[in-house]
């Protein structure tokens, strides 16, 4: 719902409309605005926390850059089809909120995940120096780049992934 009609369409009586609730049920619940929208980055990050834990499990740790490229290439593409879509641009628009809410930005704060974990654990063994830097830079880029794709359209071309890495391991 607030991918679809942006932070604008965040009404209590739009939430309970999207989710089928009876009028009144979401402000029972959460009697603000403001409420409500902790709320929803809240189940968010619950939710993309488990994407990513879900996805590391499911891509062998990586030996090699290929193999590093090849895992984050699977997540990009989750991230930009289906419900995972919807929640990333719903993300964004948090993100963009928490620019006027600072108590957001605590809530949308990368947290430690098996994928980060294995990134990071990748570039040490490599010789990386400043391994958690580069985590960061490496996954950031790749982030732009799914942001890119879903303003703009069109898919990231694991060429465009496999530079990012090569990047970071300089």
């Amino acid at each position: 719902m607030l991918a679809d009609a942006g932070m604008r369409g965040l009404t209590h009586r739009a939430v309970d409309r999207a989710a089928q609730l009876p009028p009144g049920t979401t402000s029972a619940y959460y009697r603000t605005r403001q409420a409500l929208l902790t709320a929803l980055v809240r189940r968010l990050v619950v939710l993309d926390q488990a994407e990513l834990e879900e996805t590391a499990a499911n891509v062998p740790v990586p030996r090699t850059a290929g193999e590093l490229t090849a895992g984050i290439a699977a997540l990009v593409r989750l991230r930009l089809t289906g419900e995972a879509r919807r929640r990333s641009l719903a993300r964004y628009a948090c993100a963009v909120e928490s620019a006027h809410h600072p108590e957001l930005r605590e809530i949308l704060v990368p947290r430690d995940d098996a994928g980060r974990r294995a990134v990071r654990d990748f570039l040490a063994a490599q010789g990386v120096a400043d391994p958690e830097g580069r985590t960061v830079t490496l996954l950031t880029c790749v982030d732009g780049l799914v942001f890119d794709r879903l303003v703009h359209g069109g898919s990231v071309r694991e060429e465009e992934i496999r530079g990012l890495v090569t990047a970071a391991l300089r």
